[in-house]
């Protein structure tokens, strides 16, 4: 067994850009054991604070070309020299917990990019398209001097409001004539977009796109102004033919410069740590349920119980509560 990393080691590695050690990093941080999750708060902690970054969520559809869209988008970023991470969260196998999706495969020319760094994470039992720990990720990443950040969530209808919570621009891919079975999953993430791009705007589905973005401007237009003073813009590239791409990030450096003017990215980046803060907090004390094996078993019991009907949710976890008090004082 090869011998773990100290704190310092992971430290030194990921501030040296070492792609190797921040993947071990990641996973430190991923990691639902305690000795791990106490050494990746350590090594957090150690690391400095990065401000140069663009954290952008990415979401869509299945089969909105998102893997498409993202290696075309990097290999244009890093064309800029600018080093690039892309955190991919795919759906989980309920059977493994494994990533079903095989990210580096979906884009292979990017993982070949020395300047990009790609990172696929299942999802597991985390609701909102994102990972649990892909805050900790993010900044791991921008600890290692990486410029983008990119995170591509499931986009398989989940609620997908918590990616908000931890980019600073939204970008949502749409498709030309999608049919209305779709209308359910834009209207909420349509409020939250930064930018709306309709994909595979190329051939016969060029016109169809041109139609499309003046459609979703037209609507994104009878939306409430945004507290960030941003106007949400619509516009459509083809990752086959190359275009649109460099206004896909024009746009998002317009966003930067205006926001950081106006000082809402800073304050969008507090509120953002605060939810983590509470968000994180939670997980913890969820976990400490685990070091009492015989809250453990009841918790199964209850779930039964509820699942059966023969206790409601409510007062289930009531109890839970009640028996995790105790059992902290007696210990």
């Amino acid at each position: 067994m090869k011998p773990r990393l100290s704190t310092d080691e992971y430290a030194a590695g990921i501030a040296a850009g070492d792609r190797v050690i921040l993947a071990k990093a990641i996973s430190l941080a991923e990691s639902s054991l305690p000795d791990d999750q106490e050494q990746a708060s350590d090594l957090i902690a150690k690391l400095p604070l990065s401000k140069k970054s663009i954290r952008i969520g990415i979401t869509g559809v299945p089969g909105v070309g998102k893997s498409t869209f993202i290696e075309a988008f990097g290999k244009y970023i890093t064309s800029l020299n600018k080093k690039l991470a892309v955190l991919t969260i795919d759906p989980s196998s309920q059977l493994t917990k494994g990533s079903i999706l095989g990210d580096k495969t979906r884009m292979e020319e990017l993982s070949k990019n020395p300047l990009a760094f790609i990172r696929p994470t299942a999802s597991g039992n985390t609701l909102g398209g994102t990972a649990g720990r892909t805050r900790e990720s993010i900044f791991l990443c921008e600890s290692a001097g990486y410029d983008v950040i990119l995170i591509e969530t499931v986009g398989v209808g989940q609620s997908e409001t918590s990616v908000k919570n931890v980019v600073d621009f939204f970008l949502l891919l749409m498709l030309a004539g999608a049919g209305d079975e779709l209308q359910g999953i834009k209207k909420g993430i349509m409020e939250m977009a930064d930018t709306v791009l309709i994909t595979k705007a190329d051939g016969d589905n060029l016109k169809r796109a041109r139609e499309a973005q003046a459609d979703y401007q037209h609507a994104l237009n009878l939306f409430s102004e945004t507290t960030s003073g941003w106007k949400p813009k619509v516009l459509i590239c083809s990752a086959l033919t190359n275009t649109g791409i460099r206004e896909v990030w024009q746009t998002i450096e317009l966003f930067r410069d205006q926001l950081m003017q106006n000082g809402h990215l800073a304050s969008q980046r507090n509120e953002q740590r605060i939810t983590a803060f509470h968000e994180l907090f939670e997980l913890q004390l969820k976990s400490e349920l685990t070091k009492f094996p015989e809250l453990q078993k009841k918790a199964e019991q209850l779930e039964r119980q509820v699942a059966e009907q023969n206790l409601s949710p409510h007062k289930a976890s009531t109890e839970l509560l009640n028996l995790y008090r105790e059992a902290i004082k007696k210990s």
